[in-house]
């Protein structure tokens, strides 16, 4: 007999039981059925090719709490698993019927029924607008009101699975009331539902300036400030995330966090923390140095560029230096003065070896560059400009000689360092197209020098002294 044949022989057996006159029996069918399903999405969709979900909605209506209990357990195992199963529980009026469960006196009811929920709306817009049409979501927000924690957890991250995934459904969310109500349990003692509270606040905020602008309003800072030194990693992640959201909308919200101690307090985050927990303080800070120069300069002063080049160094995931090198590009890209201070921390030859390496994926890479670009454009410190003139190909070099060919002019002890450090001698070795940028770069320094030492460092000049020496007849 194949693994086919068992299951149709099991589902074909506990079907009939869904609908037996003994409550009993009718619960345990229904425990047994969520928890084949549960287990494997192959298991969920035997139970949809068989046509028992009808039966199981049937059952939601019953008057038995256990009996519903059990019914929005399977619900909740078949949606979990994949958009189309999801879909499945919707066509056979299962949202609808979990949506009148949430109306229930008993709060294990009404958990049962938003966790069924949150798997139907976290797949995709379509299926979350589903359970918004079915009006969900004001039940869902007077959940957050009940005396019971765990109901409140789940109505929580059920509002999030739903907001995130267009603007419409978190105005939806937040036509509701629900952000008064989120930014009430945010100092909650209960570590759950902090997460899942930030995590929807998170899910609001990220959509646009004027959502962000709604979470700000309810005073959720400075106050989620503290949770940033809760014990809970994920508490502080989302919370981390929260900041984030709402500092790359505008430079406003950038600035009412950096009021509120947010720099300083992401930065010491940053260096509790390793992983993928580091993501999203790497992006906060990069978002909020976007904005201005000012905001730019409030990240180095509060030693942001010191921690991301930690970061720089710590992180083995190419997507986490991706993040880090993006932001430092976002702090070198306003002024002189900022380009020196990602300079000074020597992050310039990291950049470039990270453009360089073969092995950084093509994000890393170019995102490398593009900072490189960005920083070298801006920067008039030479002395760490001059370790690229060994290592950097034409595509970057370009731009260090742009720099010094910019600088030199009107810097006489930057000339003469350039000469002593080996710099000029340098810039002569370097092979570059007649005519090209490159090459008018060098002619620009050059030309910043008498010629008799231009002609000193050049190639092969040694042996044209040793030829005229050869050559020389004493009188």
């Amino acid at each position: 007999m194949s693994q086919r044949q068992i299951i149709q022989g099991v589902m074909a057996l506990l079907r009939p039981l869904l609908l037996d006159v003994v409550p009993g029996v009718q619960q345990t069918a229904a425990l047994a059925l969520g928890r084949l399903a549960d287990s494997s999405d192959s298991l969920a969709e035997a139970v949809v090719k068989e046509n028992i979900l009808p039966d199981v909605v049937q059952s939601v209506t019953s008057h038995n709490r256990f009996h519903k209990k059990a019914a929005a357990f399977v619900l909740r195992a078949v949606a979990k698993h994949s958009p189309e199963l999801s879909q499945a529980v919707v066509d056979c009026g299962g949202v609808d019927a979990l949506v009148q469960c949430l109306m229930e006196f008993d709060p294990g009811v009404k958990e049962a029924a938003a966790w069924a929920l949150g798997c139907v709306a976290r797949h995709n817009a379509t299926l979350s607008q589903t359970v918004v049409n079915a009006g969900a979501v004001p039940v869902l927000v007077l959940c957050l009101l009940e005396p019971e924690m765990a109901l409140k957890r789940i109505a929580a991250s059920t509002l999030s699975d739903i907001c995130k995934h267009t603007p419409e459904l978190a105005h939806a969310v937040v036509d509701a009331g629900a952000i008064p109500h989120l930014a009430q349990l945010i100092l909650s003692r209960d570590t759950k539902l902090k997460r899942q509270v930030f995590s929807a606040l998170s899910q609001i905020a990220k959509h646009s300036a004027s959502l962000s602008e709604m979470v700000a309003e309810v005073g959720v800072f400075p106050a989620a400030m503290t949770c940033l030194k809760d014990p809970d990693e994920y508490v502080r992640k989302n919370v981390t995330t929260l900041m984030r959201e709402m500092v790359k909308q505008t430079a406003e919200l950038s600035q009412l966090v950096v009021n509120c101690g947010g720099l300083g307090a992401v930065i010491d985050y940053l260096g509790d923390c390793s992983g993928s927990l580091r993501l999203p303080g790497i992006m906060m800070l990069g978002y909020v140095a976007s904005h201005s120069e000012s905001l730019a300069m409030a990240v180095i002063l509060s030693k942001g560029v010191s921690q991301l080049a930690v970061c720089l160094s710590e992180e083995p995931e190419d997507h986490i230096k991706a993040a880090t090198v993006w932001s430092i590009g976002q702090i070198g890209q306003h002024t002189p003065d900022h380009a020196k201070a990602v300079a000074m921390a020597n992050l310039l030859p990291k950049l470039l070896k990270l453009y360089m390496d073969a092995s950084s994926s093509e994000d890393l890479q170019a995102k490398s560059k593009k900072a490189l670009k960005s920083i070298l454009q801006k920067c008039t410190h030479l002395p760490a400009l001059e370790p690229l003139l060994y290592d950097a190909p034409s595509k970057i070099l370009k731009h260090v000689m742009c720099q010094f060919s910019k600088v030199l002019p009107h810097d006489s002890k930057a000339r003469r360092l350039f000469v002593t450090s080996g710099g000029l001698k340098k810039v002569q070795e370097i092979q570059a197209e007649p005519g090209s940028v490159l090459q008018e770069h060098i002619n620009a320094i050059n030309s910043c020098f008498p010629e008799e030492i231009v002609r000193y460092y050049s190639p092969g000049y040694s042996e044209v002294l040793l030829e005229r020496l050869e050559n020389y007849q004493p009188a």
